[in-house]
């Protein structure tokens, strides 16, 4: 397995060691022994999955403490660029982004722990991602940052997105109040 941190404190990129044959291929998607020893601690409690056309655009996505979320993501069929922006208060890296390539054949994952808004677009029809997350789904905590917020300047890569309504009502981030702190993220 590959491990690349991010210039974004917290967010990393795992590439298994994929073992291909004339059948086929093999790897392990998940280790938690090995996640651990590549600094990613969670106990995963969740897991989802969705299918999104070409062009489709989804989030920039959070939830808010105690339901906060970290998230292992990958994608099954297709591919997509991910998108995870840090929103935690005081943070160095505040309000600035990572993208990651990730495809079917790469077979990337992209670690995104808690404090961060996550999004991504799809680039290819019935493109099928997959996200373990540390915490459940809970409406009442739901938040989001618009994707298209001028002062991201976020490439999504797409022309047209399409994106839901709800995605639309997101905060900015100029006029976004934060209910991450970064000192509570310090290790």
């Amino acid at each position: 397995m590959k491990i690349e941190k991010t210039s974004i404190n917290g967010l990393i990129i795992i590439e298994p060691r994929v073992f291909k044959d004339e059948r086929g291929y093999f790897f392990e998607s998940f280790n938690e022994r090995a996640w651990e020893e590549a600094g990613v601690c969670e106990r995963w409690v969740q897991d989802n999955q969705s299918c999104s056309q070409k062009g489709v655009v989804r989030g920039l996505h959070f939830q808010k403490p105690p339901f906060a979320q970290a998230k292992l993501v990958r994608i099954l069929r297709g591919a997509a660029i991910d998108f995870a922006v840090d929103i935690r208060k005081g943070s160095p890296t505040y309000g600035q982004y990572h993208s990651v390539l990730l495809t079917a054949d790469n077979f990337r994952q992209f670690y995104i722990p808690a404090g961060f808004a996550h999004g991504f677009s799809a680039l290819e029809d019935d493109t099928l991602f997959a996200y373990k997350c540390s915490n459940f789904y809970n409406k009442e905590s739901e938040g989001s940052i618009r994707f298209d917020d001028p002062d991201l300047n976020i490439n999504w890569q797409v022309e047209n997105p399409l994106t839901s309504e709800k995605d639309l009502m997101g905060s900015f981030l100029k006029d976004f109040d934060s209910p991450f702190d970064y000192n509570d993220f310090k290790k």
